[in-house]
Protein backbone atom coordinates (compact mmCIF):
# COMPACT_ATOMS: atom_id res chain seq x y z
CA UNK A 1 0.00 0.00 0.00
CA UNK A 2 1.29 3.56 -1.12
CA UNK A 3 -0.01 6.09 1.27
CA UNK A 4 0.13 9.50 -0.22
CA UNK A 5 0.82 12.36 2.07
CA UNK A 6 -2.01 14.83 1.45
CA UNK A 7 -0.57 18.39 1.03
CA UNK A 8 -2.77 21.23 2.33
CA UNK A 9 -3.34 24.72 1.55
CA UNK A 10 -2.81 26.81 4.77
CA UNK A 11 -6.13 28.59 5.39
CA UNK A 12 -6.90 32.60 5.13
CA UNK A 13 -6.79 33.19 8.78
CA UNK A 14 -3.04 31.08 8.91
CA UNK A 15 -1.82 32.98 6.08
CA UNK A 16 -2.60 36.46 7.91
CA UNK A 17 -0.61 35.50 10.98
CA UNK A 18 2.24 34.60 8.99
CA UNK A 19 1.75 37.96 7.05
CA UNK A 20 1.24 39.79 10.19
CA UNK A 21 4.54 38.73 11.81
CA UNK A 22 6.56 39.12 8.52
CA UNK A 23 5.53 42.28 7.09
CA UNK A 24 5.63 46.01 8.49
CA UNK A 25 2.40 47.11 9.49
CA UNK A 26 2.21 49.77 6.94
CA UNK A 27 2.68 46.80 4.24
CA UNK A 28 0.06 44.72 5.52
CA UNK A 29 -2.12 46.99 5.80
CA UNK A 30 -1.74 48.24 1.94
CA UNK A 31 -2.39 44.17 1.73
CA UNK A 32 -5.66 44.16 3.47
CA UNK A 33 -6.76 47.14 1.11
CA UNK A 34 -5.89 45.01 -2.04
CA UNK A 35 -7.82 41.91 -0.81
CA UNK A 36 -10.56 44.01 -0.38
CA UNK A 37 -9.86 45.58 -3.85
CA UNK A 38 -9.58 42.34 -5.79
CA UNK A 39 -12.26 40.72 -4.38
CA UNK A 40 -14.51 43.53 -5.41
CA UNK A 41 -13.05 43.36 -9.20
CA UNK A 42 -13.39 39.80 -9.10
CA UNK A 43 -17.02 39.96 -8.73
CA UNK A 44 -17.79 43.05 -11.15
CA UNK A 45 -15.68 40.63 -13.77
CA UNK A 46 -16.95 36.98 -12.84
CA UNK A 47 -13.87 35.84 -11.55
CA UNK A 48 -13.09 33.46 -9.25
CA UNK A 49 -13.30 35.54 -5.83
CA UNK A 50 -11.57 32.80 -3.72
CA UNK A 51 -8.45 33.02 -6.12
CA UNK A 52 -8.28 36.86 -6.02
CA UNK A 53 -8.91 37.18 -2.34
CA UNK A 54 -5.48 34.25 -1.77
CA UNK A 55 -2.88 35.79 -4.87
CA UNK A 56 -3.99 39.35 -3.27
CA UNK A 57 -3.68 38.26 0.23
CA UNK A 58 0.06 36.81 -0.91
CA UNK A 59 1.47 38.86 -3.08
CA UNK A 60 3.79 41.32 -1.03
CA UNK A 61 4.46 38.12 1.32
CA UNK A 62 8.35 39.06 0.39
CA UNK A 63 8.36 42.26 -0.13
CA UNK A 64 9.99 43.23 3.64
CA UNK A 65 12.75 40.37 3.00
CA UNK A 66 16.39 42.26 2.40
CA UNK A 67 17.70 42.23 -0.90
CA UNK A 68 20.29 40.15 0.17
CA UNK A 69 17.96 37.19 1.25
CA UNK A 70 15.61 37.29 -2.29
CA UNK A 71 19.10 37.22 -4.24
CA UNK A 72 19.24 33.74 -2.06
CA UNK A 73 16.56 32.65 -2.60
CA UNK A 74 17.11 33.42 -6.33
CA UNK A 75 20.20 31.46 -6.55
CA UNK A 76 18.54 28.61 -4.55
CA UNK A 77 15.82 27.81 -7.20
CA UNK A 78 18.40 28.39 -9.85
CA UNK A 79 16.30 31.45 -11.98
CA UNK A 80 17.48 32.85 -14.31
CA UNK A 81 17.25 36.86 -14.08
CA UNK A 82 16.32 38.89 -17.14
CA UNK A 83 18.65 42.43 -17.27
CA UNK A 84 15.87 44.53 -16.19
CA UNK A 85 15.29 42.02 -13.17
CA UNK A 86 19.07 41.37 -12.38
CA UNK A 87 19.52 45.65 -12.35
CA UNK A 88 16.09 46.50 -10.29
CA UNK A 89 15.73 44.83 -7.26
CA UNK A 90 12.40 46.26 -6.66
CA UNK A 91 10.86 43.46 -8.82
CA UNK A 92 12.56 40.66 -6.93
CA UNK A 93 9.73 40.62 -4.21
CA UNK A 94 7.24 39.81 -6.89
CA UNK A 95 9.54 36.93 -8.44
CA UNK A 96 9.89 35.29 -4.58
CA UNK A 97 6.08 35.74 -3.65
CA UNK A 98 5.18 32.40 -5.80
CA UNK A 99 8.16 30.61 -4.48
CA UNK A 100 7.18 31.46 -0.55
CA UNK A 101 3.25 30.49 -1.30
CA UNK A 102 4.11 27.26 -2.78
CA UNK A 103 6.65 26.04 -0.42
CA UNK A 104 5.60 28.05 2.50
CA UNK A 105 1.59 28.36 1.90
CA UNK A 106 1.51 24.91 -0.09
CA UNK A 107 -0.27 26.81 -2.99
CA UNK A 108 -0.40 24.71 -5.51
CA UNK A 109 -3.22 27.15 -8.00
CA UNK A 110 -0.89 27.98 -11.09
CA UNK A 111 -3.39 30.66 -11.83
CA UNK A 112 -3.00 32.01 -8.15
CA UNK A 113 0.77 31.65 -8.64
CA UNK A 114 0.97 33.91 -11.61
CA UNK A 115 -1.05 36.54 -10.50
CA UNK A 116 1.49 36.76 -7.76
CA UNK A 117 4.15 36.63 -10.15
CA UNK A 118 2.97 39.38 -12.30
CA UNK A 119 1.73 41.88 -9.79
CA UNK A 120 4.15 44.24 -10.25
CA UNK A 121 5.49 44.42 -13.97
CA UNK A 122 1.96 42.86 -16.05
CA UNK A 123 3.10 40.87 -18.91
CA UNK A 124 1.96 40.17 -22.49
CA UNK A 125 -1.97 38.46 -22.81
CA UNK A 126 -2.79 38.88 -18.88
CA UNK A 127 -5.81 36.38 -17.41
CA UNK A 128 -8.23 38.63 -16.13
CA UNK A 129 -6.69 37.05 -12.53
CA UNK A 130 -3.24 38.54 -13.53
CA UNK A 131 -5.12 42.17 -14.06
CA UNK A 132 -7.46 41.83 -10.91
CA UNK A 133 -4.30 41.64 -8.85
CA UNK A 134 -2.17 44.28 -10.88
CA UNK A 135 -4.94 46.38 -10.39
CA UNK A 136 -5.72 45.81 -6.97
CA UNK A 137 -2.12 46.59 -6.27
CA UNK A 138 -2.25 50.49 -7.74
CA UNK A 139 -5.38 51.42 -6.73
CA UNK A 140 -6.38 50.04 -3.45
CA UNK A 141 -7.49 52.75 -0.91
CA UNK A 142 -4.42 54.10 0.69
CA UNK A 143 -2.46 54.59 -2.81
CA UNK A 144 -2.78 58.10 -3.80
CA UNK A 145 -1.00 59.44 -6.84
CA UNK A 146 -1.98 61.79 -9.80
CA UNK A 147 -4.68 60.28 -12.13
CA UNK A 148 -5.60 57.25 -9.54
CA UNK A 149 -9.26 58.56 -9.20
CA UNK A 150 -9.75 57.96 -12.92
CA UNK A 151 -7.92 54.61 -12.79
CA UNK A 152 -10.03 53.46 -9.75
CA UNK A 153 -13.59 54.85 -12.32
CA UNK A 154 -12.35 52.72 -15.08
CA UNK A 155 -11.05 49.48 -13.01
CA UNK A 156 -14.76 48.58 -12.44
CA UNK A 157 -16.05 49.46 -16.16
CA UNK A 158 -13.39 47.81 -18.26
CA UNK A 159 -10.39 46.10 -17.31
CA UNK A 160 -8.72 46.00 -20.20
CA UNK A 161 -8.44 49.94 -20.92
CA UNK A 162 -7.87 50.21 -16.70
CA UNK A 163 -4.79 48.10 -17.63
CA UNK A 164 -3.92 50.33 -20.22
CA UNK A 165 -4.18 53.51 -18.39
CA UNK A 166 -2.56 51.82 -15.13
CA UNK A 167 0.50 50.68 -17.62
CA UNK A 168 0.80 54.07 -19.04
CA UNK A 169 0.95 55.66 -16.03
CA UNK A 170 3.57 53.45 -14.60
CA UNK A 171 5.98 53.73 -17.12
CA UNK A 172 5.29 57.56 -17.24
CA UNK A 173 6.36 57.71 -13.71
CA UNK A 174 9.38 55.50 -14.47
CA UNK A 175 10.34 57.42 -17.38
CA UNK A 176 10.31 60.89 -15.34
CA UNK A 177 12.25 59.26 -12.56
CA UNK A 178 15.10 58.07 -15.51
CA UNK A 179 14.56 54.57 -14.29
CA UNK A 180 14.58 51.97 -17.16
CA UNK A 181 10.91 50.23 -17.94
CA UNK A 182 10.99 46.56 -17.57
CA UNK A 183 10.48 44.36 -20.79
CA UNK A 184 7.07 42.94 -19.77
CA UNK A 185 5.52 45.72 -19.19
CA UNK A 186 6.27 47.27 -22.25
CA UNK A 187 5.06 43.86 -23.88
CA UNK A 188 2.24 44.10 -21.52
CA UNK A 189 0.83 47.65 -22.73
CA UNK A 190 1.95 47.06 -26.34
CA UNK A 191 -0.44 44.10 -26.47
CA UNK A 192 -3.12 45.40 -24.89
CA UNK A 193 -2.53 48.63 -27.70
CA UNK A 194 -2.64 46.00 -30.42
CA UNK A 195 -5.53 43.72 -29.08
CA UNK A 196 -7.80 46.79 -27.94
CA UNK A 197 -7.72 48.29 -31.32
CA UNK A 198 -9.12 45.24 -32.92
CA UNK A 199 -12.68 44.37 -30.73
Amino acid sequence: IIYIEEIKMWGLEEIREYLKKNLKPSRYGHTLGVVNTAIKLAEVYGEDKNKAEIAALCHDVAKNMSDKELKKIIEDENIVLSIDEENTQELWHSIIAPIIAKKVFEIDDEEILNAMRWHTTGKENMTNLEKIVYLADLIEPSRKFDGIDEIREVAYKDLDLAMLKALTHTTIYLLTKGCAVDINSVKARNYLVYNMKTK
